[in-house]
């Protein structure tokens, strides 16, 4: 592949830039580039970096608790407040001590990677790109889809027998002896052996171990037991219940054994009575239901269930299913494995799929309901690419989930699940890859349409729900790093790894705009619906012309019809507002309407940035009253037997947040849930966590790490001392009552929840890199890998130096945070992003790769580009 080549990825770059919008503003873009440097030359930067804005000044959409910061209003040249981190409570660090390192953090997308971590602490990756078969002869159950076969976990149903009608109980004795009789030769080709027993032992117990021999070698039909003559009746109610000819065909007797007890007319259920009767008289012709089955114990590691599976595969030629227990809610010891006989031969799992006359084609009702697949998203923030999956898969955007946000400025990698209906992962791959107007050799050999990718797929019989991960692996690059020696950048490292950083919410969680998201929350908290709205409406600068021409064909002009002619989709919150005025007529009096016909997740983000700002600034006070060293009286830690003294334990899971740098929910899993909504989504009975206000006398058996802060809400308690004063103070002052979060809007009644005041990062490293062409990628993202593309180039004599830093966070914790702790400077974006055009190596901008290489075929501004707010 040419030189030129490696450029593309950044020319993807350009996917969210208008042809019409300048360099400062496409420089402003949500979460850009982030430039670290604090010299004239970088205030200068900002101030050519502002946009000219007519809209007043911004500073009293800032929450009143904003003046016990302390901090003086900053405001640039032409009179707008500009937010700064210092504005939303991040204002210390645990080293000051240690000299901090300058930087240009995500130049380019590749400079920050990011990995979603699974349940089973496993980086998701891209691993195939071809197209998936749902067929269980050529797949084996792979962790995360790794296979081009894609198959559930143990849950795979194989393909159904025929099965010849029958009409007396006589002959149905007959068949059955004759199955049995065949499932035993079967299972004659491989008897029972000391070597099963050996080769299952580091899996299961002696007597989970005894037991499956004994299912075995019953064979795979259940033994007889007494029906007390039910089975061969015959009654009126079965013979009405499906029209069958002389001679059946052997697909057709399938299909109407494994429709009984479906709902609809001629299925069994409540539209075919005889289908409800039939039941009654057994499987009338089928095999008999079989309950038998063998459970494990409980099995924490990942790779031993996997082992496990692929050994019972092995071991049985495909006779057993092994598949993860849903039964049960896997504790902290692990998940259970179940092993039955593979459901073969008719009678169950049969549905609209089973039906003949489908030729080849997979049977779409053999397979769970959902197939999980990962995603790898360039520049798109997570809503974002799943609303454009929802549109190309034809499927409902509420039929997509995932475990937690990732950022929009990056190239990020996660699991995503869908609620397939009807579809096979084949139609999946192929809607998602435009297989009808692309070909293959296309599809595997350029980068997936408007910055999305999926591979990897599964069959699952559940799907994701936010907070089903373990945190997030990046690989972050800092270009143009600029340090004194190399022992400075090694302290300013060894420093984060241990001592950790202070686990502020980051910026990307209280938006880019001059409007901040937690001051919308606020209002909505405060129940000032028309303020709320006015804030989300309100102009800002440094916006996509097309949206500042909608706003002000609303604000200005009053045209409604051309407002939201002119404000493009990706603008949630703003169109939903519009179209609801739209829907009454041009009426605006009804905001609370107008405000809750915005997305619910989008609209509680407004609500989570307010406790988030709130749990920054009073950690900050703790910081400043403290230290960050040291446990005091006061101080909150979870009172349970896994705190140990040192590190982050699994309580860091009590807050089940969203993860990596965007999170956007803070809540408690099952918590705020009635018993009947926990029931419907399968989670247990939310439990709360018992919390200790420290004492003079335990503090001494606590560590730093073990420290705690609420966020805001009706179950959590405040820290003892005058901190926890300061932190009733600030809610007071806000116009909320501390001890009062229930709402008459039920949505709107915050809980609250823990989180750790510091993080530790785990698998922490870094290297040095030289370059000198700042376009050419220093990383290379999980697709271009697979495509073979170019990998980065490294010049050994570069002019410039980049520091390349790979680490793993928990869940709801910020990698800008820590790298603020390195770089000990603003992480704003509009505050940085004016300084990459004075960097100096942007005068070395295709010295290297070339001509600049242009947009590729199908990239799309609009579609690429998120909203501002």
């Amino acid at each position: 592949m040419s030189s030129s080549a490696i450029r593309e990825r950044e020319d993807d770059e350009e996917l969210a830039r208008s042809p019409k919008r300048t360099k400062v503003d496409e420089l402003a873009d949500d979460d850009g580039p982030i430039v670290v440097d604090t010299s004239p030359l970088m205030k200068a930067a900002l101030v050519a970096a502002d946009s000219k804005d007519d809209s007043p000044s911004t500073e009293s959409v800032l929450p009143p608790s904003h003046t016990l910061l302390g901090i003086a209003p900053t405001f640039s040249s032409d009179g707008l407040r500009q937010v700064l981190q210092t504005d939303v409570g991040i204002s210390e660090y645990i080293s000051r001590d240690v000299p901090p390192i300058s930087g240009i953090i995500k130049q380019r997308f590749t400079d920050f990677l990011v990995f979603e971590v699974n349940q089973d602490h496993q980086v998701i990756h891209l691993k195939s790109l071809e197209m998936p078969e749902s067929s269980s002869r050529k797949g084996k159950s792979s962790n995360e889809g790794s296979s081009s076969t894609a198959v559930a976990e143990g849950s795979l149903v194989q393909s159904q027998k025929p099965i010849v009608g029958v009409e007396s109980s006589t002959a149905e004795k007959e068949l059955s002896a004759g199955s049995e009789a065949k499932d035993k030769d079967d299972s004659s080709e491989a008897l029972w052996n000391d070597q099963f027993s050996e080769k299952l032992a580091p899996y299961l117990c002696e007597a989970s171990i005894e037991q499956l021999k004994t299912m075995f070698t019953e064979g795979r039909e259940p033994p007889r037991v007494s029906d007390s003559g039910w089975g061969g009746r015959s009654t009126k109610a079965s013979e009405d219940a499906v029209e069958i000819s002389d001679t059946p065909k052997p697909s057709e007797e399938v299909t109407q054994n494994e429709e009984t007890g479906k709902q609809g007319k001629n299925r069994g259920g409540r539209g075919g009575r005889g289908g409800r009767r039939r039941g009654r008289g057994g499987r009338q012709g089928g095999e008999r239901e079989d309950h038998r089955k063998v459970l494990s114990e409980p099995i924490s590691s990942k790779a031993d269930r996997t082992a496990l599976h692929q050994v019972v595969r092995e071991l049985f030629g495909g006779k057993f299913d092994s598949e993860t227990d849903m039964l049960t809610s896997a504790g902290d010891d692990g998940s259970r494995i179940v092993i039955k006989w593979s459901r073969n031969g008719g009678g169950r799992g049969g549905g609209r799929g089973s039906r003949g006359g489908r030729g080849d084609r997979p049977d779409r009702g053999n397979y769970p309901p959902y197939v999980h697949f990962t995603l790898q998203k360039t520049n798109r923030d997570t809503q974002d690419a799943l609303g454009y999956l929802s549109r190309t898969l034809h499927v409902n955007i509420k039929d997509l989930a995932v475990a937690g946000t990732k950022d929009k400025r990056g190239v990020t990698v996660q699991r995503v699940s869908l609620r397939r209906g009807n579809k096979t992962v084949e139609d999946v791959w192929k809607s998602a890859n435009q297989s009808n107007r692309r070909s293959m050799e296309e599809i595997l050999s350029q980068r997936g349409d408007r910055g999305v990718r999926i591979a990897d797929f599964n069959y699952r019989k559940a799907g994701l729900d936010l907070g089903m991960l373990k945190g997030n692996a990046f690989v972050i690059t800092l270009r143009n790093v600029q340090v004194e020696n190399v022992e400075t950048l090694d302290n300013a490292m060894n420093s984060i790894k241990h001592k950790g950083f202070i686990n502020y919410y980051g910026m990307q969680r209280f938006g880019t705009a001059a409007v901040p998201t937690h001051s919308i929350g606020l209002a909505i908290l405060k129940s000032d619906w028309h303020k709320a709205v006015s804030l989300i409406l309100q102009r800002r600068p440094g916006e996509h012309p097309e949206v500042v021409a909608a706003r002000d064909a609303w604000l200005v002009d009053g045209d409604l019809d051309r407002a939201l002619a002119l404000m493009p989709r990706r603008v949630v919150a703003e169109r939903c507002i519009l179209e609801s005025y739209k829907k009454q007529g041009g009426e605006t009096r009804n905001a609370m309407g107008a405000l809750s016909t915005i997305p619910r997740n989008l609209r509680l983000m407004y609500v989570h940035a307010y406790q988030s700002y709130v749990w920054n600034a009073i950690v900050s006070e703790r910081i400043r009253m403290h230290g960050p060293d040291k446990v005091v009286p006061g101080d909150l830690v979870f009172e349970s037997e896994q705190t140990t003294k040192g590190g982050n334990g699994e309580n860091d899971e009590m807050e089940v947040d969203d993860d990596a740098d965007n999170g956007e929910r803070v809540t408690t899993e099952g918590k705020g849930m009635s018993y009947r909504e926990r029931k419907k989504a399968g989670k247990a009975a939310y439990v709360a966590p018992i919390v200790k206000t420290l004492t003079e006398e335990d503090a001494h058996q606590y560590s730093i790490f073990d420290v705690i802060m609420p966020l805001p809400g009706r179950d959590v308690d405040y820290p003892g001392g005058a901190l926890g004063e300061r932190y009733r103070e600030f809610l007071r002052l806000d116009g909320l009552d501390p001890d009062n979060f229930i709402r008459k809007q039920k949505e709107y009644t915050l809980n609250g929840s823990y989180r750790k005041i510091l993080q530790l990062p785990k698998d922490l490293s870094w290297s040095i890199l030289r370059y000198t062409d700042p376009d050419v990628p220093l990383a290379q993202a999980d697709e271009d890998k697979l495509l073979a593309f170019d990998p980065p180039a490294v010049v050994d004599d570069g002019k410039f130096c980049a520091l390349q830093i790979n680490l793993t966070l928990g869940t709801a914790a910020y990698a800008t945070m820590a790298l603020r702790e390195v770089t000990k400077t603003e992480t704003s974006s509009h505050f940085q992003t004016g300084l990459t055009q004075a960097s100096e190596d942007q005068q070395f901008r295709g010295v290297i790769a070339g001509d600049q290489v242009g947009e590729q075929p199908g990239d799309d501004d609009a579609e690429i580009e998120a909203s501002d707010t």
